[in-house]
């Protein structure tokens, strides 16, 4: 039923607009402050990953702080693709992950990546963008 005076009352609720959503994801605030802590810039630059790469991973001794700090890579590098590669873009998957498509087609689960940056510093986040912006 559609009143006037009331509005409509039928509006579709779901995500935010693409922009939205890349601003959403590329928060990251635990990364950022660890990186802005030990003096590395993260400007969603290439250059920025390669400078995560060198940090100290002190974080390693605590499973919790490793675990946010490995979703807030994966973000970054994401973000990272999305704004510096042509084509790029955030999906979410029908479970939930956000993931980046690149125009090719292929997809990068960048969190999943990330935790495992976070966990054992392989592969580095430089090395997979570079193997991303290549494809």
């Amino acid at each position: 039923m559609n009143i006037p005076f009331l509005g409509n009352r039928r509006q579709k609720v779901g995500f935010p607009d693409p922009e939205g959503i890349a601003e959403l994801l590329a928060e990251c605030e635990l990364l950022r402050s660890q990186a802005g802590r030990a003096g590395v810039r993260l400007d969603d630059s290439p250059a920025s990953l390669e400078a995560l790469d060198q940090l100290v991973p002190r974080w390693r001794d605590d499973e919790e702080a490793s675990a946010w700090l490995g979703n807030d890579a994966g973000l970054y590098l994401g973000t990272v693709i999305v704004r510096t590669v042509p084509g790029a873009a955030w999906e979410i998957r029908a479970d939930g992950q956000p993931v980046v498509r690149i125009a090719s087609g292929r997809e990068f689960d960048v969190v999943d990546a990330g935790h495992e940056w976070a966990a054992s510093g392989v592969p580095e986040l430089s090395q997979l963008y570079a193997e991303v912006a290549e494809a």
